[in-house]
């Protein structure tokens, strides 16, 4: 009587199961990672059959990519990497990451390979080179080993760049599945038997609820933030931030702005490889734009300024791993460059010109203007200047009514004046 009880119900317990899915689109960097890493727990904890990633990356960060296969080697649910939609690649990073999965698939009209390795300083020397690949292609193997699949292939993806089709990669047991869709994907691992840590675990996927996640606004922030083009942008607004600051002392909106756009911009270079030689080309740049406004060069301070600005930004970024592809883009560089020169050269250059002027309005501008007496000084009365009635103090001598005066000085808002004696031609 159990037994059929438990096969009448077993339909219902099936359809209950539920299937966590998730998009990774972009570049993988330490947000994605940790929004990887935090589905992976929600799956946990919701009991999933197993977690389903959409995958479509042109690569990342190395050390982003080794917490995510840390993570599914760690697992203690399923993992299924989807590169998907058509159209969709998974490059570089994102070829480790998909040979990691417990179940790897592949939409229809999508590539998996290795991206061309991003050197911002040309290329690194025979030995760097070489042990950067072995290590990589060392960290692929294992890793294809453990899932049992085409190790040999996953090598040449990183020692030869080759990169195939979903066709091709399910022929040479690089995915498992080539799938439409999500649908035709959990109909295809559904009864599927994976090996998870050291248990071996059924998959009921044919009729799972779909859970969808998303990332939160925290994740997406810090997303935006660790792009390298933003995080360049935020590093030049906090240096113009505080260079305002120092100028104009008092503004505080400009320092405070300054402060926190370094804070963040260097939160989203430590996830990237700074040159820090980069670093020094750009701020001796800056102090040579400052040097143009103080020195007069004839304009060689300010070249010398933007070639090592447009320089130090070109080698800010250096990857020297093939598994990274995070640069800075040439567009940027060159337009972050001219708008830096133009800014201290001419905008801030005319600024300290007008400062050194003589002021024509407020309590500054009336020394040396003229004006009447309107009552007799002596030492004190009424003057008029500028249409103006002020109190006034003569200098020296006593000032009649009527007569022409010059002003010296100002205290206190009275005036100190002088007979005014036009000269004779």
């Amino acid at each position: 009587m159990s037994r059929i009880l438990l096969l009448l119900l077993l339909p219902a317990v099936l359809w209950g199961q539920t299937v966590v899915v998730l998009k990774v689109d972009g570049m993988i960097n330490p947000a994605s990672a940790d929004f990887i890493h935090r589905s992976i727990e929600q799956a946990k904890e919701h009991h999933a059959e197993c977690l389903i990633i959409e995958l479509n990356t042109p690569g990342g960060l190395l050390k982003s990519t080794r917490m995510i296969i840390g993570d599914f080697l760690e697992s203690k649910i399923p993992v299924v990497v989807y590169i998907a939609p058509g159209g969709a690649q998974a490059g570089s990073a994102g070829v480790f990451i998909t040979t990691a999965a417990h179940i790897a698939a592949m939409a229809p009209g999508t590539n998996i390979g290795a991206a061309h390795p991003v050197e911002m300083q040309g290329q690194m020397d025979s030995v760097m080179s070489k042990k950067v690949t072995n290590d990589a292609a060392a960290f692929i193997r294992s890793i294809a080993e453990k899932r049992h699949r085409n190790f040999v292939w996953a090598e040449e993806a990183v020692r030869e760049s080759k990169s195939i089709t979903e066709t091709e990669a399910l022929k040479n047991n690089v995915i498992d599945f080539v799938s439409p869709n999500l649908d035709s994907l959990l109909h295809q691992i559904d009864r599927r038997v994976v090996a998870v840590q050291q248990d071996s675990v059924m998959l009921h996927t044919r009729d799972a609820h779909i859970e969808t996640v998303e990332m939160g606004w925290g994740e997406s922030l810090l997303n935006i933030f660790s792009d390298p083009n933003i995080a360049y942008i935020l590093m030049m607004l906090g240096m113009f931030g505080l260079l305002f600051e120092l100028y104009n002392p008092g503004l505080i909106f400009p320092g405070v702005v300054g402060v926190i756009s370094l804070i963040i911009a260097f939160y989203s270079m430590h996830t990237l490889p700074i040159n820090y030689a980069g670093l020094a080309l750009i701020i001796f740049g800056v102090l040579l734009f400052v040097l143009e406004i103080k020195i007069v060069s004839h304009g060689l301070l300010a070249i010398g300024g933007v070639l090592s600005f447009f320089i130090g930004s070109v080698m800010l970024i250096q990857t020297p791993s093939i598994l990274e592809f995070a640069e800075i883009s040439w567009s940027v560089i060159s337009l972050t460059t001219l708008l830096t020169a133009f800014f201290f050269v001419f905008l801030l250059g005319l600024g300290l010109k007008i400062q050194k002027r003589t002021p024509v309005n407020g309590k500054e501008g009336l020394i040396g203007e003229l004006g009447d007496a309107v009552t007799a000084l002596n030492p004190d009365g009424t003057v008029k200047v500028h249409g103006e009635f002020w109190q006034a103090v003569a200098a020296s001598e006593k000032i009649s009514k009527g007569e022409s005066i010059r002003v010296t000085g100002i205290t206190n808002l009275k005036l100190q004046v002088e007979r005014f004696k036009p000269t004779k031609e």
